[in-house]
């Protein structure tokens, strides 16, 4: 597959060149500004700033207009096209990228599901992102180096967060392919091309007779894949509908995968000629064995015209309610809870900013805590003109993180949830998701507050900040963050959401560009310590009595890597560290929001 969609590529740009077409002076410039600017030049999108894209490969940004993310914006380009802009905007010439290194010799050894783990998002079906015997004691931290390195080719992001089963790492990368590697090692087994970005983590479960690997990417397919040899078992996609994405982890139980839908068409809102919108938040119930869709719940109705915008264009609604992280499952109530996004376009619904409750054998919806009304937007409410923003337009407080679903040592049951508004929300599962308490732990923002996951022993609640704060959002400039604003640990009681510490972010970024001490991330627990990364490249573990910080490694720096592939790390967001058998395993790189780009895969254990 990826030789022939190389060649594919080097056909393309022979006939480019074939052609002799008589060109202007960078027309490519021309292409960027007229197709690609309206994202990769506004600081509300989720798209890489255009210094980001000079790091990846050309065969990358091809493939993405292609057939991968960017499909509805490069379907206005030619092949010939298509090569041009990408080699333009990474300097690179297609078919020059040296072929990967690091293949492990040998016959691979045989796989087990048996050893020490951190599988999927978050370990367990109720999402604590805890470690019990993480094989490193507080006490190993400070002999903690590098043990090996993997480098995610032609990546300016690293978003998947790495999953350790049965001796070895699997995670997914930008640039959409996932990885078996050897935990000892980093040596890989195989590589496997999605067929865009994953950036979910990854299942590993026995499916039938075959261990299987499982997870999404962000055009909105499923999959399963041998975990042995890298085939495929099968690819579905979960939802028809165009502009849908797999941003959360799927979450197996019961031999069905759980399948969390996101809306990814917000965005393209920029443009005023963009219909917007008609994404749709979802969780769909797969077979895991067939990948047969069992049951697809909507958290919105349907789609139906809203009228024109100021250009003309119609306009649909209501759309948005994204499910953006992987759904927590309720074993004992046969329940699943998922938290949500705002609405992307009129009319505004009950079951944006919520937590919703679906019942695992039906998809019926049980109930819906709506934490905040009337929360409408997208990529066009932070442009000049405004044309596809709805109004009034809220100020985008997702709740974008996994529930933690917790019993408590006196028998009742809270389930914890971080919002992007700054605020903790402790529900009664058991009462229609009653507040409990609620605590606000930051000042919040599109980019603020608790952005991608929380995590908890069974009593305390640990919490990371982001609270990320752009000096200039301002269209067409390079994004500068602010080194000086966001950042933050706390702990929570679970049961009455009272503070047990505060550790208040660190200060390093000093000249550092593309700094800041927010802490975006998902953080993960452990018995003695809690694992934080930054946008400012670190990740430190705070003592879980005290909050202090027990070790601190600056991961933003160039790597020797294992697979020959060029690589530094970066700023540390969504993907949290993980860790068992003592090793702990860190994503680096964050080429997006104005963080400090990446592309590399650090393994970590205690020196002997």
């Amino acid at each position: 597959m990826a030789r022939r969609r190389l060649a594919a590529l080097a056909a393309a740009a022979a006939a480019l060149m074939w052609q002799g077409e008589a060109l202007p002076q960078n027309p490519q410039e021309a292409v960027f500004e007229q197709h690609c600017a309206v994202c990769h030049d506004n600081p509300a999108t989720r798209a890489p700033a255009r210094n980001s894209l000079r790091a990846m490969s050309p065969e990358f940004i091809v493939s993405a207009l292609t057939d991968g993310i960017m499909t509805a914006q490069g379907s206005a380009l030619t092949a010939p096209q298509r090569v041009a802009l990408a080699e333009y905007l990474t300097g690179q010439k297609i078919g020059t990228q040296r072929p990967m290194a690091g293949r492990c010799p040998g016959k691979p050894p045989a796989f087990s599901l048996s050893g020490p783990s951190f599988n999927g998002w978050g370990v367990n079906l109720e999402n604590w992102r805890f470690q019990r015997e993480p094989g490193i004691a507080a006490a190993d931290l400070d002999r903690l180096e590098v043990k090996w390195a993997f480098g995610f080719p032609g990546a300016v992001v690293a978003f998947g967060q790495p999953t350790i089963a049965g001796g070895r790492v699997f995670v997914g990368s930008q640039g959409g392919h996932v990885y078996a590697l050897d935990a000892q090692t980093g040596c890989y087994y195989w590589d496997y091309a999605a067929s865009t970005g994953v950036r979910t983590a990854v299942t590993i479960a026995r499916i039938g007779n075959r261990n299987a690997a499982l997870f999404g990417d962000r055009r909105g397919h499923a999959y399963a894949v041998d975990a042995d040899t890298g085939q495929t078992i099968w690819k579905v996609t979960p939802d028809p509908a165009p502009n849908v994405q797999v941003t959360g982890a799927p979450t197996l139980f019961e031999g069905r995968l759980y399948v969390p839908i996101s809306g990814g068409d917000d965005s393209a809102a920029v443009n005023p000629k963009y219909e917007c919108c008609k994404g749709r938040g979802a969780v769909v119930a797969l077979d895991a064995a067939t990948g047969k869709v069992i049951w697809r719940t909507y958290l919105i109705p349907d789609v139906s015209p809203q009228g024109k915008n100021a250009v003309g264009t119609q306009l649909w609604g209501p759309s948005g309610v994204s499910v953006w992280s992987s759904p927590t499952i309720d074993a004992k109530r046969r329940v699943l809870y998922v938290g949500t996004g705002d609405n992307h376009s009129a009319p505004a619904t009950s079951n944006s900013d919520s937590v919703v409750a679906i019942a695992l054998d039906s998809g019926q919806i049980l109930w819906s805590n709506q934490v905040l009304s009337g929360d409408m937007g997208n990529g066009a409410c932070f442009t000049v003109e405004k044309t596809n923003c709805p109004e009034p337009h809220g100020p985008d407080f997702d709740l974008a993180s996994s529930p933690n679903l917790i019993t408590l040592p006196n028998g009742k049951r809270v389930l914890t949830i971080g919002q992007k508004s700054g605020m903790m929300w402790g529900l009664d599962p058991d009462e229609r998701g009653r507040i409990v308490w609620k605590v606000r732990v930051g000042k919040g923002g599109t980019l603020g507050g608790v952005q991608w996951g929380t995590a908890t022993d069974g009593r305390t609640v640990y919490v990371a900040v982001s609270d990320l704060t752009l000096i200039n959002p301002i269209i067409g400039e390079p994004l500068v963050i602010d080194p000086n604003i966001g950042g933050g640990l706390f702990a929570l009681d679970a049961a009455t959401g009272a503070q047990a510490w505060y550790a208040p972010p660190a200060r390093v970024c000093g000249e550092r560009k593309n700094c800041s001490p927010a802490q975006s991330g998902a953080v993960t627990a452990t018995l003695e310590y809690v694992l934080s990364g930054a946008i400012d490249g670190h990740v430190r573990a705070y003592a879980t009595d005290s909050g202090k910080v027990l070790w601190d490694y600056d991961t933003a720096k160039p790597y020797v890597t294992v697979n020959g592939v060029k690589a530094s790390g970066g700023s540390l967001d969504s993907a949290g560290p993980t860790i068992a058998g003592g090793m702990l395993f860190v994503n680096s790189g964050y080429g997006l929001y104005g963080g400090q780009a990446g592309n590399v895969l650090i393994a970590f254990a205690p020196r002997r």
